[in-house]
């Protein structure tokens, strides 16, 4: 499983006082960007070579609201599902509190149409 920390700011909260429903996935986003770094796939070399993660499918649970101020983890953890689909199980904690689930699904593309994830990108990924 893999983490990453986050704190809340002032300007990702909406008129409730609450962090905006859209900003959440900024967090996922982020989180999968740090993930890829961390299994040493670099996103930026991956584009050079015409290969592209993008996300398919998004599904979230919106459990409870974050504050300004609030700080809070992302964990992720990475399923194949067949050959071209990626599903990126990603949950927001705040102290051990679900504040939302999601469901992430990624495949690859090169010049915009889904391809077979490059054998060193499944590598990487120890899937």
């Amino acid at each position: 499983m893999f983490i990453e920390n986050f704190e809340v700011r002032d300007y990702e909260c909406d008129l409730q006082g609450i962090v905006n429903n859209a900003v959440y996935q900024n967090y996922l986003e982020h989180t999968r960007h740090q993930f890829l770094k961390h299994k040493g796939l670099d996103f930026e070399k991956l584009h050079q070579q015409h290969i592209d993660p993008v996300v398919y499918r998004i599904e979230i649970d919106y459990k409870k609201p974050l504050k300004s101020g609030d700080k809070f983890y992302v964990s992720l953890s990475l399923e194949r599902d067949g050959n071209l689909r990626f599903i990126f199980y990603q949950n927001i904690y705040k102290a051990d509190i679900l504040i939302a689930k999601a469901k992430v699904v990624v495949v690859f593309t090169s010049f915009g149409k889904p391809i077979i994830a490059p054998k060193e990108v499944i590598n990487h990924l120890d899937i």
